[in-house]
């Protein structure tokens, strides 16, 4: 996989998981809204950072869905809360794939991504996986 390629499915995986913590926030009740708001804010943040990324790259950033496929349905704050994990484990696998296809800086900020969506979802379920960014693809 290219960096652009891999770059591309990172904003992609991105875009989702906006979409995905606009229906986690409807549900998740008032304890944990800080975290579920400090989590949107933050891939928001790295979307922006893929599309700059992309253009630098000379690519044209994929642009976001007008609505994403959740795995599950969300009725509640215990739905809520699986599906912000699911979503940073989804974000996870994809930064692993850009860690692999990137050097320098770019290796250095896609582990740290991955890193960050690594602990969010240890957050969110409560426990850890042993290879974040591979759990799913075993």
């Amino acid at each position: 996989m290219s960096a652009l390629d891999a770059t591309q499915a990172a904003l992609a995986a991105e875009h989702a998981a906006v979409y995905g913590y606009g229906v986690v926030g409807g549900r998740i009740g008032t304890e944990r809204r800080a975290e579920a708001t400090a989590a949107y804010e933050a891939h928001r943040a790295r979307r922006d950072g893929l599309r700059r990324t992309i253009r630098d790259l000379g690519g044209t950033p994929v642009a976001a869905e007008a609505a994403y496929e959740l795995p599950f349905a969300v009725a509640d704050r215990a739905g809520a809360v699986r599906l912000a994990a699911v979503l940073e484990d989804r974000v996870a696998g994809v930064y692993s794939d850009l860690v692999r296809a990137t050097e320098g800086r770019a290796r250095g900020e896609a582990a740290a991504a991955l890193r960050e969506a690594a602990v969010r979802a240890v957050r969110w379920r409560g426990t850890d996986v042993t290879f974040p960014g591979l759990a799913e693809r075993v």
